[in-house]
């Protein structure tokens, strides 16, 4: 059983930053898929980003956040980050993390079997 326990979440000006955490409990951490979602009101929840240990913590984006998002992780701290910079209107929505065993990078919701509670981030124009 992994519990997944995410936080960072705030209101940010368009254009500024924010970083969110995501704590895992569970002894085998470093071998989970760590992928983040997200979901605006009356929308479909959304791939934002993923992380696999495999081959040296591969990483996969949304066209959406490419080159503004960065996930990352600490294995030490049993953590997953997502840093997100240039933060847009859009962007806004519950954030949520999720974790699978595997070494793939995992792109859809119906792949991922742990959930967090979420975080709410909201990006003012």
């Amino acid at each position: 059983q992994v519990q997944l326990v995410e936080s960072g979440g705030g209101l940010v000006q368009a254009g500024g930053s924010l970083r969110l955490s995501c704590a895992a409990s569970g002894r085998t951490f470093s071998t989970y898929t760590m992928g983040w979602f997200r979901q605006a009101p009356g929308k479909e929840r959304e791939f934002v980003a993923a992380i696999s240990w495999f081959g040296g913590d591969s990483t996969d984006y949304a066209g959406s956040v490419k080159g503004r998002f960065t996930i990352s992780r600490d294995n030490a701290k049993n953590t997953v980050y997502l840093q997100m910079n240039n933060l847009k209107p859009e962007d806004s929505a519950v954030y949520y993390c999720a974790a699978r065993g595997g070494g793939y990078l995992y792109s859809t919701k119906y792949e991922y079997g742990y959930w967090g509670q979420g975080t709410q981030v909201t990006v003012s124009s």
